[in-house]
């Protein structure tokens, strides 16, 4: 009987010691370029970007986010919670940018508006769709 409490014990204490590796969110690590701005409002339509290069996001595994927009640069933290493979909850804290004017015409200003509404995400046809807050809109995303 003693034998079965020190084997017991001893099994208690190696699994407190045990780790499993948290699963990596779905966008930690990946680079996207920014397509398009759908807005939701018949009165703005749909802005295309025509040089997708120039707005860009990367997802660090740290939780931070390094932007691209236009001329300028970002960063700014980000969190998500995944509700499904593809899908879930996502926001960016405040976003710290360079500020330099950008030539016209640029839409740095309107993309930066749009980042700061970000509230979900999924991920469909190999690209990623943000949502944002009440939804104003969506900004659709390519692989970098």
């Amino acid at each position: 009987m003693r034998l079965l409490w020190i084997l017991a014990g001893a099994v208690l204490v190696l699994s407190g010691c045990a780790t499993t590796a948290a699963p990596s969110h779905p966008l930690a690590g990946t680079s996207w370029r920014l397509i398009s701005l759908e807005s939701m409002s018949d009165e703005q339509g749909t802005m295309t970007v025509t040089d997708p290069a120039k707005y860009t996001v990367a997802f660090g595994t740290d939780g931070h986010a390094a932007f691209g927009l236009d001329c300028n640069r970002g960063s700014a933290t980000w969190h998500a919670t995944a509700s499904a493979p593809d899908s879930g909850s996502l926001t960016f804290g405040p976003i710290a940018s360079t500020l330099m004017g950008c030539p016209p015409p640029s839409s740095a200003t309107q993309v930066v508006t749009a980042l700061g509404y970000v509230r979900g995400f999924r991920l469909a046809d190999g690209r990623l769709h943000m949502s944002l807050l009440a939804d104003g809109g969506i900004l659709h995303w390519q692989p970098a």
